[in-house]
């Protein structure tokens, strides 16, 4: 489709830092390490990629000279001064534990793991996964998240949900001990890239302490083959950390780095529990670390050091974790959490701005799934977008709109969400081909039966 939004408040995240520091005449906020530029006026989408955005007095650029002032829409969008931004990339969840939600709650990781979780994960069906999948799709478009990055045992049918929704996902392997195979793990691999343009699929095993050292090294040579990035839960907390050295003599970043994993980049899932050699691995192989506070808060985890991820150059990208430990998928509630956290830990109020945890839930997360096309707003780009309603008391007065969406926005701000080009929620609407009482039964249907 071809769609026309104007009357726009565009949040532009420059990719080139030069371009961005020469666009003076806009508004711009400024983080650590980002710029956010606010352009007034219209984005255009063609297909599923971005065609234009500006002020409209250079339109003449954007085709043909006596067709560019009045190309064909299928759709004409008056934005009514909202603000379009890049769509939220929640960097780590278990979307199909949507089942678990509320369940065994009020535990701590590994009890929470090995005698709730395991167990009633054991009883689910493909059929079963598909429709909890499509019910964590929903909840990330009402919270703004165009795409994710999803860890499970049976990627298939959740990447099958991906790919009937509209939505877009990049799945790594939960191999361990108990589940999967190396061969499964290549199939894998292949299959889902190939399933659909909006369905990824890199090397990953869930974590050292559920993975044998014989997988392990099988998992890294199966990355060097296919030349892929390497993905884990990684010292999330103490007792990992602890129980790792004991059998190695190592942590598991090191153990990980010295098996070859990070030949090509990857990263961990949590990071709370890093040494000093631990942060220079991270920034010698390039790795990126995911921090998930609502699920580490919930499960007494720990805070992570995000600030010295920062000061190290270590990029940080944010998930929401799995709808069993967290117990929702909102990107909002994260960010207010890295933020508010972070102060806490360094007792240092300044420590982390805004924009850098903006940045963090849509360019960082973006770059941290290899979705390189998706991580912005620019001309060329993969549509994938959200419109933030400033029409609501949590988004006034306008002092600062980055701001604003940080620490005060939420799921009610969320008007609209489009990935690919293709709108697929809307007012409180979904449109990603199935009626949502739909997914509401089967999924209640799913917990009965295992009761």
């Amino acid at each position: 489709m071809n769609i026309r939004f104007y009357n726009a408040r565009i949040l532009s995240f420059p990719t080139d830092t030069k371009e961005a520091e020469g666009k003076k005449e806009n508004a711009a906020f400024a983080g650590n390490n980002h710029r956010f530029d606010l352009i007034q006026g219209e984005l255009w989408v063609r297909g599923n990629r971005i065609a234009y955005i500006g002020d409209g007095s250079d339109l003449l650029r954007t085709g043909q000279k006596e067709n560019a002032a009045k190309p064909h829409w299928d759709r004409e969008i008056d934005a009514g001064g909202n603000v379009l931004m890049p769509g939220f990339k929640n960097a780590h969840t278990h979307t199909a534990m949507t089942f678990l939600r509320s369940y065994a709650d009020d535990l701590p990781l590994q009890e929470w793991l090995h005698n709730q979780v395991f167990p009633k994960e054991a009883q689910l069906t493909q059929e079963d996964m598909y429709h909890l999948c499509k019910l964590g799709i929903m909840e990330y478009l009402t919270s703004g998240i165009t795409s994710n990055f999803d860890m499970y045992f049976a990627p298939l049918p959740c990447a099958k949900a991906t790919a009937d929704c509209g939505f877009r996902s990049v799945f790594t392997s939960g191999l361990n001990d108990f589940c999967q195979s190396l061969p499964e793990v290549e199939e894998l691999y292949h299959t889902i890239r190939e399933m659909s343009g909006r369905t990824g699929f890199v090397m990953g095993f869930h974590a050292e302490y559920t993975t044998s050292l014989q997988l392990m090294e099988g998992l890294a040579a199966l990355a060097e083959k296919v030349k892929s990035p390497v993905w884990l839960h990684n010292s999330e907390t103490a007792r990992e950390v602890n129980e790792c050295r004991q059998r190695w003599g190592k942590t598991p970043t090191q153990l990980t780095d010295e098996l070859g994993m990070y030949a090509y980049g990857g990263g961990g899932y949590h990071c709370i529990y890093l040494e000093d050699a631990d942060f220079e691995i991270f920034k010698h192989r390039g790795l990126t670390a995911v921090t998930n506070p609502a699920s580490n808060l919930k499960l007494a985890s720990g805070i992570a050091p995000v600030k010295r991820f920062l000061e190290e150059g270590i990029p940080v990208a944010i998930g929401t974790d799995g709808p069993a430990s967290n117990n929702c998928l909102d990107m909002f509630r994260e960010m207010f959490l890295v933020s508010g956290l972070a102060k806490v830990r360094e007792q240092d109020a300044l420590c982390i701005p805004a924009e850098e945890v903006l940045s963090m839930a849509t360019v960082e997360g973006a770059h941290a799934m290899g979705l390189w096309e998706c991580d912005a707003l620019e001309e060329g780009k993969l549509a994938d977008l959200i419109m933030i309603d400033l029409k609501q008391p949590n988004m006034q007065p306008e002092n600062h709109f980055v701001k604003n969406i940080v620490y005060s926005g939420s799921k009610q701000n969320v008007r609209l969400t489009m990935v690919d080009g293709n709108i697929l929620y809307e007012d409180q609407k979904f449109f990603i081909g199935t009626d949502p009482n739909e997914v509401y039964r089967r999924a209640n249907e799913i917990i009965r039966r295992m009761q």
